[in-house]
């Protein structure tokens, strides 16, 4: 579904790109083979990886020997898992057992992680029989963005690849978008899973803080990160939450909140749900026109499959950011002073201005940051008695030139995401539209879904519903046509 001022994509431009859940029944029907997907997953990165930077390491052996290890098991009549046979990648500051985590910095210790092996949610993906394919590119620390004078791949937009990723799970959202994983982690202390989701073009979760463990995670803000599932759809989300939430005691912050089957409500039916609308008009610098005829369309879909949609205001919408602002540079700075101090040049530009600049934050600031975030949830939850969701754009804009990257002073408050870190509500950005023509340089637009704490299942389930009936989702760049051929039995 499609209005007449969203751009369409021009024929052929649509491929059927696979999803996790596509794949999950050819390798149940003997269609397709783990080994023969991982072997064309790592042949599309090796096509598209130097030039747009996915991979800081890879898995070869252990993939190819899990991937082996999944045939057999299906050749033998068993079950081996949720995702078996799915390649999936890690964002390189979550630990595993193979190599080191790096988390894209020259100052991490390389042994750091040692002894942690693998953090538990890469356990809990092992578990389900997913393919581990390699730790992907990051922004240093998971902040910032690129530095050229460093020796770290610069992360480009599949799309246009004169554009960013966006950050700072850069590497799941362009490895997604071009078809080189099916699947990854990424985190999010301020919309590191939803801008690089709504700039590629794919569907990322940042679920109710503390549902997903991060033990095993570098930290940059203790109380604002999380951990979520990146992939091309809202159900692929949903089979990798599956997976990936319920309570561990490793993690000071995970909350014992019973978990759900998160694949069991996506019914394609939203009767009876009231969803809020904040266009979040005036509240970003540079907004794209094209994100309003978008959310025009959102609402025509929404409404079209039984929701009624109204408009709100999110309420301390400057109050609530700059409490995420401080909060997250203050804790930060909190685990890089002593670096900072030693190590001052090693870091990235925009880590050392970013983190430094929380030099200036007192720790009354930080307590006053705190008051506000509770206030803020008070008042959110008093929105949510009259709504069931809200939806706002992820972002005004739909990506930065690579090299406009050194003016991002002015830029970031063009994101939509941060207001959700201070809350910890749970949060989906997935693909409404696109600014201007896919293939010809035009880039995607992003409809964030949120919901109260704790209903992941209620907005998957809208975010599921959107993308049975429109396709932008399924939109794969130039990079992604390698991956139609992966349906093959060997």
């Amino acid at each position: 579904m499609t209005a007449p001022d969203v751009v369409a994509p021009e024929e052929g431009a649509l491929s059927s790109a696979l999803t996790i859940a596509d794949a999950q029944t050819a390798l149940r029907d003997g269609t397709l083979t783990a080994t023969g997907l991982l072997r064309e997953a790592y042949a599309t990165a090796d096509a598209v990886d130097e030039t747009l930077g996915i991979y800081l390491s890879r898995f070869d052996e252990t993939a190819q020997a899990a991937a082996a290890a999944i045939d057999a098991a299906f050749a033998a009549g068993e079950d081996p898992g949720l995702l078996a046979g799915i390649p999936l990648g890690i964002k390189d500051i979550i630990s595993t057992t193979e190599g080191e985590t790096t988390a894209q910095s020259l100052v991490l210790d390389r042994a750091w992680g040692a002894g942690v092996g693998d953090a538990v949610v890469v356990s809990r993906l092992r578990a389900a029989g997913a393919v581990i394919t390699g730790k992907l590119t990051t922004m240093e620390y998971a902040t910032g963005v690129p530095d050229p004078t460093k020796p770290f791949p610069i992360p480009r937009n599949p799309w246009n690849t004169d554009y960013w990723t966006g950050g700072s799970s850069s590497g799941t959202g362009n490895g997604v978008a071009a078809g080189a994983i099916l699947g990854g982690l990424g985190t999010d202390t301020g919309g590191s899973i939803r801008i690089p989701s709504a700039f590629c073009g794919i569907t990322g979760l940042k679920a109710t803080f503390g549902r997903v463990p991060k033990s095993g995670c570098v930290p940059l803000g203790y109380s604002l990160d999380n951990i979520g599932p990146m992939a091309r759809s809202a159900r692929d989300c949903a089979i990798m939450l599956n997976a990936l939430a319920g309570y561990d005691a490793s993690d000071a912050c995970a909350v014992e909140v019973p978990t759900e089957d998160y694949l069991a409500g996506l019914d394609g039916d939203l009767s009876g749900l009231t969803i809020g609308l904040d266009r979040l008009l005036g509240k970003a610098p540079n907004r794209d026109p094209a994100v309003d005829a978008a959310l025009d369309a959102v609402v025509d879909v929404l409404t079209g499959l039984g929701a009624t949609v109204v408009e709100v205001e999110l309420p301390l919408w400057q109050e609530l950011n700059a409490a995420t602002r401080i909060t997250s540079r203050s804790e930060a700075f909190a685990y890089h002073a002593p670096d900072l101090r030693s190590r001052w040049g090693d870091y990235f530009s925009a880590t050392r201005t970013g983190v430094g600049a929380a030099i200036a934050f007192t720790g009354a600031d930080y307590v006053q940051a705190q008051r506000v975030r509770r206030v803020g949830q008070k008042a959110v939850a008093a929105l949510f008695e009259t709504v069931d969701l809200i939806i706002t754009p992820t972002s005004s804009v739909a990506g930065w030139k690579i090299d406009e990257l050194d003016s991002m002073a002015d830029r970031f408050g063009s994101m939509h995401t941060g207001y959700w870190n201070a809350l910890g509500n749970p949060a989906l950005a997935l693909p409404m539209g696109f600014s201007g023509q896919p293939r010809a340089g035009g880039l995607p637009l992003s409809l964030q879904i949120i919901g109260r704490p704790f209903t992941e299942s209620l907005v998957l389930r809208a975010g599921d519903a959107y993308q049975r009936v429109t396709d932008w989702h399924l939109l794969t760049p130039a990079a992604a046509d390698r991956s139609e051929t992966a349906v093959v039995a060997s």
